[in-house]
C-alpha cells in the first residue's frame, strides 16, 4: 500500500477559500457513502412489496454494497496514486451517481443488487481517495485538524440514515433515497473539477494484482456461501465448495504474500499483537453489531406493524445513546485498559442483542425504548474500544496498511453480518408460515443467535495483554482511532 506524508511547510491553507471547499466536497462525498449503507434499511419492506418479493428476502441490497466496497477498498489508494486523487475521486462520484439511478430505476431485485454494486464501487472509493488528497494538501500540523472535519459528516451519516430512509420512503417513495444522490453528486463532481488538485506519487511501483485476486475471490465466496443458504436456495455441497474456494483462495493469499517484496496488506502486520486480536475481533463482533441494523427495522415493520418513518424513529434512541456514550469510552479504557473493557462489553453487547427475543406487540414502547438505547450505548463503546486497540500500536507505513485493512475488514463483516441474519432468518422461517405474527419467532430466534455469535467473540479480546492503559496515552489512542 502507498503511503504520503502532509506538507511540512508552515502554511495558511485552512483559511484559504479553495482548500475550504475541497474539505466540504470530500466530507459530502464520505457523507454519502455511510449514509448509503443504512438509509436502505427502513425501505427494505417497502422495496420487496414494489418488486414483488419477500422482505426476508430482500437482504442481498445491503450485502451488494458492503462488499463491492470490501473488495474495492484495497486498490483504491493505488489507483489515487497512479492516476491522480482528483481523476478517481471524479470516477467514484459518477460510479456512485450513475449507480443511484440504476437503483432508483430497478425493475426488479436482481436489477437492484447489481445497481449497488456499481454505487458500492463508486462509494468505496469516496473515503481513501479524499483522505488521502487531504493528507497531500494540508500541512502536518493542520492535517488531524482537517480529517476531522472530514470525519463528523461520515459519523453522522449511518446515524441518520434510518430514520432518514424511513421519512423518504413514507413521504414519497424508496426510489427518492437513490435518487437524493444525483444533484448532489453532479455538484460535487463539478466542485471536484475546481477545488481538489490532482496528486499523484511518482515512481509508483505496481499493483498487486495476484494478491488482490486472492483476496477478493476470498470475500466474495464466503459471502455468496452464506447467502446461498438464505436467498439463493444453493444446495448443501454448493455452499461447501464456495466455503472451501474461500479459504483455498485465502490460504493462496498467505503464500504469494510472504513470497512477494510488497504484497498488498504485509503478513509483518500480523505479528503485533494488538493488530491481530483487534482485527480478528472486528470481524466476529461485528457479525453481531452489522446484523442489527438489518434486523431492527424489519422486526418492527414486518412483524409489529410499524411504519417505514415510525421504524426509522425508533432508531432515534440508538443514534442518541451512541453519541452520549463516545466519552464513556475513553473514561473506560483509563480506568480499567483495553483487555478488561473489550471482554466485558463484547459479552454485554451479546446479551443485549439475545435480549431483543423479548420483543412482541404487547411490550410497552417504553421497554423497547430503552432496549434500544442501552444497545447503543454499548454497540458504540464496542466499536470505540475494537477500533482503537486496533490500530493503536502501528506506525509508519504499517499504520497505512493497517488502517486499509481494517476498513476492509469493516465492511466485509457488515456484509457477512446482513448474510449470516438472513440466512438464520431463513432457516428459523422454515415450517413457521409467511404472515406477519407467524415470523416473529423466527426473528426472535435470529436476535438470540447473534447475539451468542457477538458474546463468544469475547474470547477473542481475552487474548490481548491485561496491562492498563497509561491515562493520557489511551485517550490520545482513542482520539486517533475514532478518525476515519
Amino acid at each position: 500500500m502507498s503511503t504520503a506524508t502532509p506538507a511540512d511547510h508552515p502554511s495558511t491553507m485552512p483559511i484559504d477559500r479553495r482548500l475550504r471547499f475541497m474539505l466540504w466536497v470530500v466530507a459530502v462525498g464520505f457523507f454519502m457513502q455511510t449514509l448509503d449503507s443504512t438509509i436502505v434499511n427502513t425501505a427494505l419492506p417497502s422495496m420487496a412489496h414494489s418488486l414483488g418479493e419477500s422482505p426476508l428476502r430482500m437482504q442481498s441490497v445491503i450485502i451488494a454494497y458492503s462488499l463491492t466496497m470490501a473488495v474495492i477498498i484495497p486498490a483504491s489508494g493505488w489507483l489515487a496514486d497512479k492516476f491522480g486523487t482528483r481523476t478517481i475521486f471524479q470516477i467514484a462520484i459518477v460510479l456512485f451517481v450513475a449507480g443511484s439511478l440504476l437503483c432508483a430505476a430497478a425493475p426488479s431485485l436482481p436489477f437492484l443488487t447489481v445497481a449497488r454494486v456499481v454505487q458500492g464501487a463508486g462509494g468505496a472509493m469516496l473515503l481513501p481517495v479524499g483522505r488521502l488528497s487531504v493528507l497531500r494538501t494540508f500541512p502536518r500540523e493542520q492535517y488531524l485538524q482537517a480529517l476531522s472535519f472530514v470525519a463528523i459528516p461520515g459519523m453522522i451519516g449511518p446515524l441518520i440514515g434510518p430514520t432518514l430512509g424511513g421519512w423518504i420512503t413514507q413521504t414519497f417513495s424508496w426510489h427518492w433515497i437513490f435518487l437524493i444522490n444525483v444533484p448532489v453528486g453532479l455538484l460535487g463532481v463539478l466542485a471536484t473539477i475546481r477545488y481538489m488538485p490532482n496528486s499523484r506519487l511518482p515512481g509508483i511501483g505496481t499493483f498487486d494484482a495476484v494478491g488482490y485476486a486472492f483476496l477478493a475471490i476470498a470475500m466474495v465466496t464466503l459471502s455468496f456461501s452464506l447467502d446461498g443458504l438464505a436467498e439463493m436456495g444453493f444446495q448443501h455441497a454448493t455452499v461447501l465448495m464456495l466455503l472451501i474456494a474461500s479459504m483455498a483462495a485465502l490460504s493462496a493469499y498467505v503464500l504469494h504474500a510472504n513470497k512477494r517484496k510488497q504484497p498488498l496488506f504485509p503478513l509483518r502486520l500480523f505479528r503485533i499483537h494488538s493488530f491481530s486480536v483487534g482485527l480478528l475481533g472486528n470481524l466476529f463482533a461485528r457479525i453481531g453489531n452489522g446484523a442489527m441494523p438489518f434486523l431492527i427495522p424489519l422486526t418492527l415493520q414486518v412483524s409489529l406493524g410499524y411504519s417505514p418513518f415510525d421504524a426509522g424513529l425508533m432508531m432515534l434512541p440508538v443514534t442518541a445513546a451512541g453519541m452520549a456514550s463516545k466519552r464513556l469510552a475513553t473514561w473506560l479504557i483509563e480506568r480499567h485498559g483495553y483487555r478488561r473493557v473489550l471482554v466485558t462489553n463484547t459479552f454485554v453487547v451479546g446479551l443485549v442483542m439475545a435480549s431483543f427475543a423479548l420483543i412482541t406487540p404487547t411490550r410497552p414502547l417504553a421497554l423497547i425504548v430503552v432496549l434500544l438505547a442501552i444497545f447503543g450505548a454499548v454497540n458504540s463503546i464496542q466499536f470505540t474500544a475494537m477500533n482503537t486497540v486496533t490500530l493503536k500500536d502501528l506506525s509508519g507505513t504499517r499504520a497505512s496498511s493497517g488502517n486499509s485493512m481494517l476498513s476492509m475488514v469493516q465492511m466485509l463483516s457488515m456484509s457477512l453480518a446482513v448474510t449470516s441474519a438472513g440466512a438464520l432468518l431463513a432457516t428459523f422461517q422454515e415450517g413457521i408460515g409467511e404472515h406477519h405474527l407467524d415470523v416473529l419467532p423466527a426473528f426472535h430466534a435470529t436476535f438470540v443467535c447473534v447475539g451468542l455469535i457477538t458474546s463468544a467473540s469475547a474470547w477473542i479480546f481475552m487474548q490481548l495483554s491485561p496491562e492498563k492503559a497509561e491515562r493520557h496515552k489511551a485517550r490520545e489512542d482513542v482520539k486517533q482511532g475514532g478518525e476515519v
